[in-house]
């Protein structure tokens, strides 16, 4: 039965705006603003776009002269990959660097999903010290299905041991862990505004003082030259709004993983044919990628749907329908790949609504352990 309030654990895909990021673009609408106009209204609107990215600066651990705000994180994510000839990337990144560069060169991942560094060690070596000037590495910071954390400390050592610029997308880890990008040795970083509360249509780039970076638009020379077009002032404004109230959740994440792993622990104790995917490798806090045995992805997610829990069956950026997930076929996962579902938190989720799941879960798939 459909519960009169619906539970949405989907907030990997996307989030519910805050109210702090819709009072700040309610704030933003109304009068003319071209943050580039050296008159008062531009002047207003360019006060509007600084301090979101000071906010966004903030929740980075960077200077606000490292943000350039973009449309989302895929135009983040190609933008830093068409300044480089070559990419070495990992066999679980998200399709908008999977499909972003031509010659690409990916690095298997382990059973847990965490990417295999005697790989990634031997393909450096590989490289020849003429074209690691043009060559990139970019590995996501948070798988978006599975939640698993890679290794980005011992990745940028090893890039900087070869002196090649390293990317990670850090749209999923964004806001939920603490992020000190001016202290790492990460050369670039992508974001997103909707997966930490902010409106959809906006995100940024990370870029390192000295890293190199080419607008892909040819234009005018908004944001410092390196991203063309007037900015998306309504949607900016956004971003700063959500980034500056995701400031104090932290603690939130790491509240919920307790959650999410009571949530599995049930599971697994009470129904046979049960997994979870990279539980052995450190996660984010609000994800969960579990599998129930004989129970297709696609079934599940519709039936949790009718009982008024919105969940997700791997990444929600395709066509819309459900496929078998690469991220867990680069696992390992064979056929169990088609019965994974995705459960996700977000800033407004609550215990009760992990013991809801629970609950649903249990009565979907009755199968006793």
């Amino acid at each position: 039965m459909m519960r009169k309030t619906p539970i949405y654990l989907d907030n990997n895909a996307t989030t519910p705006l805050r109210a702090a990021a819709i009072t700040a673009m309610q704030d933003a609408m109304g009068p003319p603003a071209n943050p580039s106009s050296v008159h008062g209204f531009g002047r207003n609107a360019r006060l509007i776009v600084e301090t979101a990215r000071t906010a966004v600066a903030m929740l980075a651990g960077c200077r606000a002269t490292d943000v350039v705000f973009t449309s989302g994180g895929t135009e983040a994510n190609n933008l830093v990959m068409a300044q480089y000839d070559h990419v070495i990337t990992s066999a679980i990144e998200h399709d908008s660097v999977r499909h972003a560069h031509q010659n690409c060169h990916q690095i298997a991942v382990d059973e847990n999903g965490v990417v295999d560094l005697d790989m990634l060690a031997t393909v450096i070596s590989g490289i020849d010290d003429a074209a690691k000037p043009r060559t990139l590495i970019s590995i996501m910071a948070a798988n978006n299905e599975t939640g698993v954390i890679q290794p980005m400390d011992d990745i940028a050592a090893m890039a900087e041991s070869a002196n090649i610029a390293l990317h990670s997308d850090m749209v999923q880890i964004f806001g939920k862990l603490h992020i000190n990008f001016a202290a790492s040795n990460i050369s670039y970083a992508s974001l997103s505004a909707h997966k930490i509360g902010g409106p959809s249509g906006v995100g940024a780039l990370l870029v390192r003082p000295g890293c190199r970076l080419s607008s892909l638009l040819r234009g005018g020379g908004q944001e410092q030259g390196r991203r063309a077009g007037t900015e998306n002032l309504v949607g900016i404004a956004g971003f700063g709004g959500a980034a500056d109230d995701a400031l104090g959740d932290i603690g939130h994440y790491q509240t919920m993983a307790k959650w999410r792993d009571t949530f599995e622990s049930r599971m697994l104790e009470q129904r046979s044919g049960v997994e979870v995917f990279g539980r052995a490798a450190p996660r984010l806090g609000n994800t969960s990628c579990i599998a129930a045995s004989g129970k297709a992805a696609e079934t599940m997610v519709m039936a949790f749907d009718i009982a008024g829990v919105a969940i997700s069956a791997g990444s929600a950026c395709s066509s819309g329908k459900v496929k078998p997930s690469h991220v867990l076929e680069s696992m390992g996962a064979g056929p169990r790949a088609g019965e994974a579902i995705r459960i996700s938190g977000g800033w407004a989720t609550t215990k009760s609504d992990f013991e809801t799941l629970a609950d649903v879960f249990l009565q979907l798939y009755k199968q006793p352990a």
